[in-house]
């Protein structure tokens, strides 16, 4: 299963990029690698969500640098718009090799803590093959979908026991990740099936299950707030809470969650986690998502009071706050303010003027949120699907050298600072306004990701 690296890839790799180090005995920390195709100049080093340190790319689409590393344990990296895990020990010399057209499936990497952090790769690309396997299992009864987690799940183990055998200097630390990698990405299909099943069933109901089919929840610790980060143990830990929340008696929900569901939920997160930060996290993305999911500028005033009541972030509370008061800002069947945009010629223009007796799409989107690769293929599908409507990306942060290059040039503008429209996107996050042919908003605040936009498309395609 571990990705194999040839004999003369670690040889040259490693001699062009620390040779001149060799002779250094001092305990030192090295990250650093060969990007192919790169989107960006430079590689960031996360731990958790704060910054270790940012590398340029030389001209040769290289980098190294000293890291300062006092404990073992998991960090990611970004470039554009892409990122990974890595697992870092002091005294590491880690280098990675990459080719941006295929990010993860490129992956490798050479040198000293190499081979854990390829086996970690390797766990990620093998959950990802995992999805199409489990796709027409969804569907089973749970007899027949348990049958196959139990056979999957002894494949993951022998795994696991065969690495750790031939590798008796890894640490418990490492070998506890390696375990998660390798199996939670299976126990947060097993939380999620009954939900899948539910949306392909005739009859839309949950399926039958044995007493047994979450004994595993037994040897699983739903608290490690270190990991929050790290997909596989954050994802199964979300389905879990959803699961739970399902289990007070809610029946199953396909397009949206219901006001009682959400409410539910936020205090199920608040009654099962009990890191500060993690329960914070959770309680964020659940009021977020749920709003943005439903696509629509009404509010679930009860949830959105529950996260204030509940969380304890300052920051995100401010940002929450911001996001109400933006969807007040903007009233539905009535006329969108007017405001002024800048396309990348520097030319200001009103926006009445812009979508003058014209079906119109507005999103107002920053980078901070939303990836320009996601937005690129995104509108492509959007606006041949539906072309009677004119689609207008709009950057809240203005750079007018900084636009999208895979969309049209004359759809795109920017906002500068004595804008009008910083009244309603006070939180800076993404928001689509849909405006009819008379002016008239017909949806405030709607999510590019959402299936519950298309009803609303194909109305205003209509008109």
């Amino acid at each position: 299963m571990t990705k194999k690296i040839t004999l003369f890839l670690q040889i040259l790799f490693l001699t062009t990029l620390i040779s001149c180090n060799s002779g250094n005995k001092e305990a030192t920390t090295y990250f650093g690698g060969k990007i192919i195709n790169p989107k960006t100049n430079h590689v960031i080093l996360y731990s958790m969500d704060k910054v270790i340190d940012t590398f340029l790319l030389n001209t040769e689409n290289k980098f190294i640098g000293k890291v300062n590393i006092v404990n073992e344990g998991l960090y990611y990296f970004i470039h554009g718009d892409e990122n990974q895990h890595i697992y870092l020990e002091p005294e590491d010399s880690l280098m990675l090799r990459l080719n941006t057209w295929d990010f993860d499936e490129s992956l490798v990497f050479a040198g000293k803590g190499a081979e854990r952090n390829n086996i970690l790769v390797d766990c990620f690309l093998e959950n990802e093959k995992e999805r199409k396997f489990f796709y027409k299992f969804n569907k089973s009864e749970s007899n027949v979908f348990k049958g196959k987690v139990d056979s999957l799940m002894l494949i993951k183990l022998d795994t696991y026991n065969d690495y750790v055998r031939n590798h008796p200097e890894e640490t418990s630390d490492f070998n506890e990740i390696l375990k998660i990698t390798l199996t939670y990405p299976t126990f947060a299909r097993i939380e999620k099936y009954p939900m899948i099943y539910a949306k392909y069933s005739e009859n839309g109901s949950f399926p039958d299950m044995d007493t047994s089919f979450y004994d595993y929840r037994n040897d699983i610790q739903i608290n490690k707030g270190h990991l929050m980060y790290y997909p596989p143990y954050s994802q199964y830990i979300r389905n879990y809470l959803y699961n739970e929340t399902y289990a007070l008696g809610h029946a199953p929900m396909k397009s949206e969650y219901s006001s009682k569901f959400t409410l539910d939920l936020m205090h199920t997160i608040d009654k099962k986690i009990t890191s500060k930060n993690s329960k914070n996290a959770f309680l964020k993305q659940t009021v977020i998502s749920h709003f943005y999911n439903k696509s629509s500028c009404t509010i679930n005033y009860e949830a959105f009071d529950a996260f204030f009541k509940l969380s304890t972030n300052d920051k995100d509370l401010k940002l929450i706050k911001n996001l109400v008061s933006d969807s007040k800002a903007v009233v539905m069947s009535e006329k969108l303010p007017d405001f002024k945009i800048t396309d990348y010629t520097n030319a200001k223009h009103s926006i009445s003027e812009i979508i003058k007796y014209k079906s119109a799409f507005l999103f107002f989107w920053s980078p901070e949120f939303v990836s320009e690769n996601y937005m690129a293929s995104r509108f492509k599908y959007l606006s041949k699907t539906y072309p009677n409507i004119k689609f207008i990306e709009i950057k809240i942060d203005g750079d007018k050298n900084d636009r999208i290059k895979n969309l049209d040039i004359k759809t795109q503008f920017y906002l500068d600072e004595k804008s009008d429209a910083h009244h309603f996107l006070s939180s800076k996050m993404p928001r689509s306004i849909l405006i009819d042919k008379n002016g008239k908003v017909i949806n405030g605040f709607a999510s590019i990701s959402s299936y519950n936009l298309h009803p609303f498309l194909k109305k205003l395609d209509k008109k």
